[in-house]
């Protein structure tokens, strides 16, 4: 019988498994093709200024990543804070940038583009005014020394300038330069202040007198009609809400008007030719045909003043005028 040859036959069967498991990785490493070097950026390329000559696509990724990932720096006084530019909205553009410098010559130097959520930024800067701002404060009348108005002081406050700090922000957060921010700030002047206060009318029931101020400095006074013991002129600070000439009068929701027409404007008119109606519904102050109430307690309630007096004291106060009466 013929002889077939087996190599290896003689040996144990764990060395000759030993022997197959190393000529097929053998086998395996030839067929295999060679891993070439990873590319590498020439030498004198820079990106955002930051040296990535001879560096892999992984380390100079790091680096730039690392530059433009460090915080963003703010203060205001004495006080110091940084915050994270991803919190601010921006997403630095690294991958494109490598893949520049990739193909880059030496002495190039390639820009890390910056995309920034604007939204977010002013967000932010919102938040800064929450923190930081101050609101201005009118003057304001505080009641009566005496018979005088007494007026607080105002106040001027600061608010952050929106728009500067927005946009400081952005062009920080497309650099990687972190100087420290400061947060700036614009005064806010107060509308209204002690000095310029404006109009302000006293009414006393007691003596039916109407003083018109101009902040704590009498102006003139006059002699009104106040309510009677069955219709009272009300007590309290209010402030004149509306402002007519020549109104038409109309029946209020009253027992004392019931059944009685609107008239027009006109002589005869129960309002005269101005009206100046007070924050309390249904009260005014408002000239009256009817000179010979001017000193007593003669009205439904409102405050009656000569048609010529009322004339001069419409064009001497405003919508908002604050009227304290006694």
């Amino acid at each position: 019988m013929k002889r077939v040859f087996a190599p290896f036959a003689h040996l144990h069967v764990s060395a000759r498994l030993a022997i197959s498991l190393a000529l097929v990785l053998f086998a395996a490493v030839a067929v295999a093709p060679a891993a070439g070097p990873q590319k590498r950026i020439k030498d004198n390329v820079r990106i955002a200024g930051l040296n990535v000559s001879g560096l892999d696509v992984g380390q100079a990724r790091q680096r730039v990543e690392t530059a433009f990932g460090r915080p963003v720096k703010f203060r205001f006084g004495k006080l110091r804070w940084q915050v994270a530019p991803a919190r601010l909205g921006a997403e630095p553009l690294v991958d494109e940038a490598v893949s520049k410098a990739l193909r880059s010559h030496s002495g190039d130097n390639v820009d890390v583009r910056v995309a920034v959520d604007k939204q977010q930024v002013r967000r932010y800067v919102d938040a800064l005014d929450r923190r930081f701002g101050v609101p201005a404060q009118n003057a304001t009348l505080v009641g009566l020394n005496g018979l005088r108005p007494a007026i607080s002081d105002e106040r001027w406050g600061r608010t952050v300038r929106r728009g500067a700090m927005t946009a400081a922000i952005t062009r920080a957060l497309r650099t990687r330069i972190r100087g420290r921010m400061p947060v700036v700030l614009r005064t806010i002047r107060p509308s209204v202040t002690k000095a310029g206060f404006g109009p302000v009318v006293v009414i006393q029931r007691g003596s039916n007198q109407l003083t018109l101020f101009e902040g704590s400095t009498v102006v003139r006074n006059f002699g009104v009609a106040t309510g009677t013991a069955e219709y009272p002129t009300p007590s309290g600070t209010f402030s004149i809400a509306d402002m007519q000439k020549n109104p038409w009068w109309r029946p209020p929701d009253s027992d004392w008007a019931k059944d009685k027409k609107p008239i027009p404007p006109g002589p005869g008119n129960p309002l005269g030719t101005r009206w100046m109606g007070l924050s309390e519904p249904l009260v005014g102050i408002h000239g009256t045909p009817d000179a010979a109430s001017i000193g007593y307690s003669a009205s439904h309630g409102c405050i009656r003043m000569l048609i010529s007096e009322a004339t001069w004291l419409f064009d001497h106060v405003d919508v908002g005028t604050p009227v304290v009466i006694l």
